[in-house]
């Protein structure tokens, strides 16, 4: 493996990208080439190979606070001429790369949860009477039911801590068992599970964690964790 080959490879995976270089992580992931093939052999640090390979260093992403996403769900409203559905939300990702990822707005939980922000928003601040009438249906809907029936009461998933090299992957799964086994597949370095936590809430689970280790937050789901931090994680059971 040549400097230039490691040049080369960041430079297709931005092509592929929409020009967005990869990080560290990412570029492990898709080349196979792991951190020992470049880092003090050609190059000090991840930084340094982006600006060789005609880019800027990337910048780990910090949490949006919440008036960001309403401002999000405003834009796309003023779009569409009513509240978005996931899908929607999925599709503006696609066509901005700008506009939050679907699974951000996670956040918020339920369409109704959102709805009832935004509607809020507009309420509280002036310049917004318009969408009044457009978010009031969908915070009005019905809260889809989670409760089960007495006899099954059962656990829908897992929020997973996962171990690839000196990184942490906080993650949410069906089946926590299989996904460290497509993980193992797909990482250079082998994929070890920390610890699982059941819940009936996986996708609220997951964004509690990823917001409580935001500060150490590497890319993605990848977090850059000490001992006491892998502790708290693996104190709770069940959440």
């Amino acid at each position: 493996m040549t400097r230039e080959q490691i040049l080369d490879e960041i430079k297709r995976i931005a092509a592929a990208n929409g020009g967005v270089p990869p990080g560290v992580q990412r570029f492990r992931s898709e080349t196979g080439i792991s951190e020992s093939a470049w880092s003090g052999k050609y190059l000090p640090r991840w930084g340094d190979a982006l600006i060789e390979a005609g880019f800027s260093p990337n910048v780990w992403q910090t949490p949006h606070s919440d008036d960001v996403f309403i401002q999000s769900y405003i834009r796309l409203i003023r779009e569409l001429g009513h509240f978005p559905t996931l899908r929607e939300l999925k599709l503006k990702r696609r066509q901005d790369s700008s506009f939050p990822s679907p699974g951000a707005f996670e956040r918020f939980g339920f369409k109704i949860i959102a709805a009832q922000r935004v509607l809020e928003f507009c309420r509280n601040n002036s310049g917004y009477d318009d969408f009044v009438g457009i978010c009031k249906p969908a915070a009005t809907e019905t809260m889809p039911s989670r409760q089960k029936s007495p006899s099954t009461a059962l656990l829908e998933g897992f929020v997973y801590l996962i171990k690839s090299g000196r990184y942490y992957k906080i993650g949410r799964s069906n089946s926590a068992g299989r996904r460290e086994y497509e993980l193992s597949i797909q990482l250079p370095e082998k994929a070890t599970k920390v610890h699982e936590i059941r819940t009936d809430d996986p996708a609220g689970i997951e964004v509690y964690w990823h917001n409580r280790f935001a500060a150490k937050r590497r890319g993605g789901e990848w977090f850059d964790l000490d001992a006491g931090d892998v502790n708290s994680f693996k104190k709770r059971k069940f959440m």
